[in-house]
């Protein structure tokens, strides 16, 4: 598998899909020695293990480290875990219950549509401008400006606070490689800190004078009598930056990406703009912004002919899912009518994505005024710098010109 798996070589950073194909032809399961994962590349597997509750996202609600057969983090990595394994992403059952259940009482759909008008005039401008000076980064100009200001405005965080939140969640996103250094540790340790301590200002002021807020609807959210910690809100906060702006980001300049490149479905999609759906299906199907998934095993479990004992880790990949030609017809055609598209993008089951609507939003936001107001736009640099790492995928920038 380590001749075709290869998530640290450039070429494989470029153009995973040809050794997931590899992979799922070879089986359902494989084990990569070097991060000791298991891997699932076929979508019929993924999905069902998404939904499976002998896995995952965390075993503390059940085991200690020892227990487990697992070492414990390095205790200078505290701050960061103390963040991240309090958000909702890494929380099973009942926390994760009661949370998620929290958070849906502030997080509402009429909440995030409430946000449409604000994301249509925010790409609107954000557009104009970019063709205002004839291109320029479509990542620094509109794929990273746009899912920042919603969320910040969403949580009600001002205008003046905002330029430290995309580094912020940029350094804590570092942990999600596989096998991180020692100097990305301190970079994530260090955002989660300076984060941390401007959330409980922030949480402070909103005790004092409630706002129209997510933060102020957070602190005022509770189901019989119970309400979040502290601590809570503060990582669903993060959360909801990181992973309600991250995909976001990284879908737009990849989804850009795909559309130069596939010529044809971006003239249809030009003259027919009410597929504008179905091509942000596509856009996050084709080439999705977060190729792997890790689960923890609970309980042994048996996959393939294989009993994976309790303790094992499971990659669920979700870019190898997306390309599955027993789940889609023609996979690797890039193909904006596309009818039925099962993705697992957005993930699955408990954890499916609590952001999705807005992401949608975004999405659509960004591409029609893109399709509307800059007809001409072409890529400057092909192929375009992508990011190093492997499992969030996107780019460092985009350059594009009209």
């Amino acid at each position: 598998m380590e001749a075709v798996f290869r998530p640290g070589a450039p070429e494989f950073t470029a153009d995973p899909y040809p050794a997931y194909a590899e992979l799922r032809a070879a089986g359902r399961l494989h084990r990569y020695e070097p991060t000791r994962q298991w891997l699932v590349p076929r979508h019929e597997d993924v999905t069902a293990l998404l939904r499976d509750r002998r896995l995952g996202r965390t075993y503390l609600h059940r085991y200690t480290h020892d227990e487990f057969g697992r070492t414990p983090p390095p205790p200078d990595h505290e701050p960061f875990h103390l963040l991240n394994d309090n958000g909702l992403l890494d929380l099973e059952a009942p926390r994760h219950t009661r949370i998620r259940r929290l958070v849906s009482k502030a997080f509402t759909p009429r909440t995030v549509e409430g946000l449409r008008g604000y994301v249509d005039g925010l790409a609107a401008r954000l557009v104009a401008g970019l063709v205002a000076d004839g291109g320029g980064d479509l990542v620094a100009r509109i794929a990273e400006p746009l899912p920042v200001a919603v969320i910040a405005e969403m949580l009600g965080i001002p205008e003046g606070d905002r330029a430290p939140l995309r580094p912020w969640s940029a350094d804590i996103c570092g942990m999600y490689e596989l096998n991180p250094s020692e100097d990305t540790a301190a970079r994530a340790v260090r955002a989660s800190l300076e984060f941390t301590a401007y959330l409980q200002e922030l949480i402070a002021e909103r005790r004092k004078e409630p706002g129209e807020d997510l933060v102020s609807a957070l602190i005022a959210a509770h189901d019989e009598g119970d309400r979040l910690s502290e601590q809570e809100m503060i990582s669903t906060c993060v959360l909801l930056l990181n992973a309600g702006h991250e995909a976001t980001v990284n879908t737009t300049g990849n989804g850009w990406l795909a559309l130069h490149r596939h010529p044809g479905q971006l003239a249809a999609l030009r003259a027919d703009p009410s597929l504008l759906s179905t091509a942000v299906e596509e856009i996050m199907r084709y080439d999705t912004p977060l190729h792997l998934f890790e689960r923890w095993v609970l309980e042994d479990i048996e996959i393939a002919g294989t009993v994976l004992p309790r303790g094992s880790e499971v990659a669920l990949l979700f870019g190898s899912a997306n390309r599955d030609e027993n789940a889609f017809d023609a996979p690797d055609t890039f193909d904006v009518t596309r009818p039925v598209n099962p993705h697992v993008s957005l993930g699955g089951g408990i954890h499916y994505c609590l952001g999705a609507p807005l992401a949608r939003i975004e999405l659509a936001a960004v591409f029609r005024e893109l399709l509307a107001q800059a007809p001409g736009l072409r890529l400057a640099t092909d192929p375009p710098p992508r990011k190093p790492g492997y499992v969030i995928r996107g780019f460092a920038e985009l350059p594009v010109e009209l």
